[in-house]
């Protein structure tokens, strides 16, 4: 992968990271200890962030590496095959709780990953 485009594989999955947990370039600008202008060229891909600005952010949402870097061209990484079942099987993965007990096959539909989801949390409530 060239630098360029991992500049723009690391806004395209920060902005669906901060979309999914409906987050603005302030919050991360307070995140990161850096400027929202700053937060604004990582989002259009001129600037890519120092390793401790990405470990912030990991840190903060709980996710692996791969979450902000990957392109999506490694198959391997792009393991539901519903966009909208990856999405919600991410949201679910963010949450340490909800980590370790959502396990789910590959092709199921976003209505059967959002039942696991609501069971899930059902689950973690009785506690």
């Amino acid at each position: 992968m060239t630098v360029e485009e991992m500049k723009l594989a690391f806004a395209k999955n920060l902005k669906n990271l901060m979309g999914l947990h409906n987050y603005n370039q302030d919050d991360i600008s307070k995140i990161c200890n850096v400027s929202q202008q700053t937060v604004s060229d990582w989002l259009t891909g001129k600037k890519y962030p120092r390793m401790d600005k990405v470990q912030a952010i990991l840190d903060h949402f709980q996710i692996p590496m791969q979450s902000l870097v990957n392109d999506g061209k490694d198959d391997s990484l792009q393991y539901y095959l519903d966009p909208e079942t990856a999405r919600l099987a991410q949201e679910a993965a963010n949450d340490p709780d909800m980590r370790l007990l959502l396990d789910a096959k590959r092709d199921l539909s976003p209505e059967d990953m959002q039942i696991i989801i609501d069971l899930a949390k059902r689950l973690l409530d009785r506690k």
